[in-house]
Formats: structure tokens, sequence, C-alpha cells
């Protein structure tokens, strides 16, 4: 790969994950198009890390997502399972010269959303095939090279159905499998249970099919430094997480396995079965990915793991409904793409095993998020910082209660779209300074102090980038009215609709993970089976249920605030 990349291949397992990962790569797109201006910033992150080149049969270069994604029958709309991209392929591999029998079956109609969007900017042709564009900095190629802001209606709940309706990035023919067994749609033959998911990828036709797709993506990586999967808890998915997360610890023994469990919010109370579900799939998904991954991280924008359901979390200036997959997320990618920037970095990156030994050490391999989402960045950064005074500075996104008042054993922050005129005091010199962040040299210098009055005990790893994270359509519009352009907190009404926002956010060891994961095994140790037969069917045994039991009782008391632990 250019200048030495250290590739990662990204797996998504199941639909909120597609969700979340539509809005991450559409996230990558917009900035990977940010070099036409001569003003904009030097590129901080590395795009091969995440993104491979080639060529289609007609020669044209592509620069597409290193990804394997995995989801049910239903779940692509109008996307094409080979994708658009390599439209020819399928056209040189008709050899044969006799008579052919062609089953066409109706196609699903287009988003029309997405299908204006690509069309103004000129990426599809008329017939609906992408075009393929040079990269100004000289990367090969890339289908959009531009990301410009449309005055489109921001996609409506009734105008998205699935991920693919407002994917707007290109993907290899290699990248979607699709799992026929089970429907997206309908009350029917749905993937509910951790059992079914595992027994996937023990049938030969999926698990050489996955296998085959891992070895094209691994065998051409020069570096490969490891795996980062998006994988959905609620659902069968989870047990697709556990086998898959099994495979590549199998195959790939010394690579980064970072696993992010994702769970779709809010829940209701009226749905039982769903619930119990939800709460064995998340208890099973939890234990079996820390068991075979580097590190794992829970994500949802709801209160809890457990059975009782609590309110969504909410952030100052976004305004998001909390029942509509699409808003929920893309504030989750937009937090996915602050926290994965050690591992991207173009200059001294922290490769993903280095940063999983600093998190996980003494048996801690679950560690919660927390994000800003947008930083309030209208000061000069030690008087932003002073302001939050001694709070937790993000909303926690693990579903494991507030942080406020528990211990944090271990964490990694970054904090990006800061402009380096506010990184330090702005104070005339001979003034008091107001506090020892004022005195600090550089930007670096004073987060790394916060963080130390924060956490004194903490093993902390922080940096602070010049980039922001882009948000422009199709990313819901869900800022307030006081922010600006970049995002920033202005006291009058702007005119123009923020493109790029400022996040802080974070990754820590905490001890509330000893109340959350102790109280998941509480609700599942008061659970009559009986009653979820259905559960067990699908080829979870009683002994598996006492050992994921167990599993969660020790990793809990991993995370018990004690110096004697720590020492």
């Amino acid at each position: 790969m250019a200048g030495g990349a250290r590739e990662v291949l990204t797996l998504q397992l199941g639909h909120f994950a597609g969700f979340v990962g539509a809005h991450w790569w559409n996230q990558q797109d917009a900035a990977l198009g940010r070099t036409n201006d001569a003003k904009e910033l030097p590129g901080e992150l590395c795009p091969d890390v995440l993104y491979r080149t080639g060529q289609t049969l007609h020669g044209q270069d592509t620069y597409t997502p290193r990804l394997i994604l995995m989801d049910l029958k239903g779940s692509l709309s109008s996307l094409k399972q080979e994708g658009g991209l390599y439209r020819d392929k399928l056209d040189a591999a008709i050899a044969w010269q006799g008579k052919l029998t062609t089953h066409k079956e109706e196609l699903c109609p287009k988003n029309p959303y997405l299908q204006d969007l690509l069309s103004a900017e000129g990426v599809l042709n008329s017939d609906d095939i992408w075009r393929v564009k040079s990269i100004p900095n000289g990367k090969g190629a890339l289908p959009f090279t531009t990301c410009k802001m449309l005055t489109s209606p921001t996609p409506t709940e009734g105008s998205i159905r699935v991920w693919s309706d407002f994917l707007r990035v290109p993907l290899h023919p290699r990248s979607i499998c699709m799992i026929h067994k089970y429907n997206h749609d309908g009350e029917t033959g749905r993937l509910e249970a951790f059992g079914q998911g595992e027994s996937i990828l023990k049938e030969p036709g999926y698990l050489e099919e996955l296998e085959d797709r891992l070895h094209f993506y691994v065998e051409e990586c020069d570096y490969l430094q490891g795996f980062q999967i998006l994988c959905d808890l609620h659902d069968g998915f989870s047990g697709v997480g556990a086998k898959t997360t099994e495979l590549l610890q199998d195959e790939y023994s010394g690579r980064g396995i970072i696993a992010w469990g994702l769970l779709p919010a809010p829940y209701s109370l009226g749905e039982p079965q769903k619930n119990i579900y939800r709460l064995l799939n998340t208890a099973f998904g939890l234990v079996h990915l820390a068991a075979h991954s580097s590190l794992v991280c829970p994500l949802s924008l709801g209160g809890s793991l457990g059975l009782r359901p609590e309110p969504p979390v909410t952030f100052p200036h976004l305004h998001y409904d909390a029942t509509m997959p699409f808003h929920c997320s893309a504030v989750l990618a937009t937090a996915l793409d602050t926290l994965t920037v050690p591992y991207r970095l173009r200059s001294s990156p922290v490769s993903m095993v280095h940063l999983a030994d600093m998190l996980s050490f003494s048996g801690k391999k679950m560690v919660t998020a927390g994000a800003t989402i947008p930083f309030p960045s209208s000061q000069s950064l030690p008087d932003t910082l002073m302001q939050l005074g001694g709070a937790t500075p993000w909303t926690p996104l693990s579903a494991c209660g507030n942080p406020s008042g528990t211990r944090c054993f271990a964490q990694s922050v970054v904090l990006r779209g800061i402009e380096g005129a506010r990184h330090t005091s702005q104070l005339t010199p001979g003034t008091a300074l107001p506090s020892p962040l004022h005195a600090c040299a550089t930007g670096e210098e004073v987060l790394a102090q916060y963080l130390q009055q924060q956490q004194p005990s903490a093993v902390s790893s922080s940096h602070l980038l010049l980039t922001p994270c882009k948000v422009v359509p199709p990313y819901p519009y869900l800022f307030s009215s006081s922010l600006s352009q970049q995002g920033l907190v202005l006291d009058g009404s702007p005119t123009d609709a923020v493109e790029s926002i400022p996040v802080f956010g974070a990754l820590c060891s905490s001890s509330s993970l000893h109340q959350t994961l102790g109280g998941l095994a509480k609700e599942l140790s008061r659970l009559d089976l009986r009653r979820w037969a259905s559960f067990m069917a699908a080829g979870v045994e009683q002994d598996d249920l006492e050992e994921v039991l167990q599993e969660l009782y020790s990793l809990a008391q991993c995370y018990q605030d004690s110096e004697g632990l720590m020492d």
C-alpha cells in the first residue's frame, strides 16, 4: 500500500451495523474529497488504512473500502450484491456459447433521495453505473472527489428503510455476503437468537464464503495490523460475530481484533420475548467477543444493557430521534470515526494491538465509549476545558450508566477539529492565569494536563487533531441552530448549514463495567429458561448459559474499584 499504510479490514455483521457502517463510509468518503481547496489541512489520517486500490476489467482505477459485510435477504433494496462499480465483470464471466436461460426478478425501487444526491454530484450516469474519477492527491482513483453541500432535503423516516438507501460509496464485488437462510423483513424466518447466528458459520457454504473473502483482502495487504468488527449484539448476529472473531483469532494470530458491539435504542417493555432475547444475545455476544478479540466496546445511545429500559442519552447541540436507526447510527458512526483515530493516523500511529494492550491489562478486555458531539469550542481550549470543571466531559455511549464518580483505569482520548490558534491560552501577557491549563505551551500539553487532573491514576493516551469530522448529506441534519458551518457555538443565528464538527471522544477501561456486567449476570440468573425454550432450541444448552454467567461475573470482578486489584 502507498506510504506503507498499516491496513485494517472492516467487517460489518448485521443490519444496524450496516446503518452505522453506511454513515461511517460516507464520512470517510467526504473526508477524501477535501483536497481541491488549497486552504484545507494536510491529511492527518491515512485513508489507505481503510481503503484498497484496484482496477476494473476495463482498466479503470478504483479506490474502495476494504470491507466484508453480512446481512440478511431483503436488506439490500436496490443495491446489487456484486455492487455497480465492477459491472463489467458480469459480462466477462459469460463465456458459454450455447443456449442460455435468464431468470430475472423484479428490482426494488431506488431510494429517490440518494438517486437525486448522487446524480446532482455527477456520480451516477444515466444507467446508474458508478463513475470513476481520479483523486487530486494522486492516490489512484475514487468515484467521489468532492463533497458539496446540496439543497436536497434530508432523508425522512419514510424514505430510509435500509442502510443501502443512503450508502453513497461503491463497494467491491467481494464485500457483500448475503445470508439467504433468514429474512430481514417479515415476522417469520428472522435471525433472532445467538445459537442461530453461531450455526450459520458452522455450515460449510457460509464459512467457506467468509474464508474466501478474508483471504482475498488479507493476501493483498503489505502490513495488516488487524480487523475492526461492527457487530449487532441484540439479535442472532451476536452469534455470527462470536464465530467470526473465533475464526480470526485462529487464522490470524497476533493481529489486532477490535469488536464494536452495536445496540439500537430504545426498546419497549411491551415486547417481552424480544427483550429477553435481546438480553440473552447481548450477554452471550459480549462474553464470546471478549474471549476472542483484543478489545470489545459496546456502542449504544440507550441507557442500559439490561431488561429495564432507560432514556436514551442526550447531547446539548444535537436533536435526534432515538426511534430512527438512521439518526442513532449517524451519531454512533461519528463517535466511531473519532475513537478509531489512533490506528488510522498518517504520522506516528498507534497500532490496534498496542491500543488494545494499553486499555486491556489485567483481563480488562472490555471498554466503554463516550463522546462530546459536537465539542463546544467557541473559546480557547484551556478556557473550554476549565468551564467543564470536574464533570465527565463526554456523553456515555456504551449503555453502562453515568460514568461520573467512577474510576478510569486506562483511557484513549481524541480531540479533533479545533483550529491551532485556539489550542493554547489567548490571554494577554502578564494576566494572571486562571488555571494550570493556561500555562501549557501546546494543545497536546493542555489535553494531557486536563486528563491528568480528571483521572490522576489512569494510564492515558491522547491525540489532538486539526481535522474535523465531516457531516455532509446524506448525514441527517441533527444540529441546533446555534452552530456555525464548522460546528462552532455562536451567539447569533448562522446562515450556512453545518458541514463539519469538532468531536471529543474517549475509550475508557472503567469501574462502571463492574456494576454493568454484574447486573447483566444477575438478570440472566433470574430468568426461567423453561419459558424461553425457543432460544435454547436454536443451539444453546443450559451448560452454555452457566458458562456465560460465570464469565460475566469474572469480567465484572476485573473492574472492581480496588487498589489491590490494580496493584
